[in-house]
């Protein structure tokens, strides 16, 4: 008993450390409304990006999400990177901000990233886009032109968080097949929908970290951006291996 609570208290105190340290490293993150609503520069408290940024302190760590991005294309998208929208089409896609991203880097206006974070997947649920092999195969896409583009990064999956819109079967689902399909690629991947602490149950009966049931307060960014910037820094792996 005594071990075990020595090692949790060791455990504790290097996690609280390695927040503290900082990350060298270039960040870029792609995904959907609640990443977006941090600013393309992780610099608006109501995004989990922001909080992330701060307890992470990266070399730098810039968004390129957008409110109402898919995973899923559909028949008409092409590349565009050029739109700015905020709500679903053909051309809001995950496929897109990859484009810009390269774009970006092409430019030198970006650094080349080493570590790729998307949280994505809340809109395919809800707008019930969702097909698994549509999904997947969209994932798979846009995932290895991320690896064929910056072979050095290493792609974290983000699963999206729990929301009032969706039902917990339709998330758990998306879940599913973003970290199946993460694993098959061999990229990590974090359940948001069950290690986020949003919880449907607790946002339909008195919003506590939402404003609206899915898109985060501040209280809800900080804690979703400390958990992401502590599990990264506790995992080795993530920055060590490929």
């Amino acid at each position: 008993m005594m071990r075990t609570y020595i090692t949790a208290l060791l455990w504790g105190l290097c996690s609280v450390l390695a927040v503290q340290a900082g990350l060298p490293l270039h960040i870029v993150i792609l995904g959907d409304s609640n990443t977006f609503i941090g600013g393309d520069g992780c610099d608006r408290p109501r995004g989990w990006n922001y909080w992330f940024r701060e307890l992470a302190q990266p070399l730098s760590c810039r968004s390129y999400a957008r409110s109402g991005a898919t995973w899923t294309h559909t028949p008409a998208t092409a590349y565009d990177i050029e739109e700015y929208t905020e709500v679903l089409s053909d051309n809001n896609v995950i496929y897109n901000q990859v484009n810009r991203l390269k774009q970006a880097c092409a430019d030198k206006v970006q650094p080349t990233p080493d570590l790729i974070l998307i949280l994505a997947g809340t809109n395919d649920a809800w707008f019930r886009w969702l097909d698994i092999q549509t999904l997947a195969g969209c994932m798979r896409h846009d995932c290895e032109l991320l690896t064929e583009s910056f072979p050095q990064a290493k792609i974290v999956l983000l699963t999206p968080m729990q929301n009032t819109k969706t039902s917990v079967e339709r998330i758990t689902q998306t879940g599913d097949i973003i970290e199946q399909c993460g694993h098959a690629m061999g990229l990590h991947v974090v359940r948001l929908d069950r290690e986020s602490g949003i919880s449907r149950r607790q946002e339909l009966k008195h919003p506590t970290l939402t404003t609206d049931g899915v898109h985060t307060n501040e209280k809800g960014a900080r804690r979703i951006g400390r958990y992401m910037a502590r599990w990264l820094k506790g995992s080795a792996s993530c920055l060590n291996d490929k």
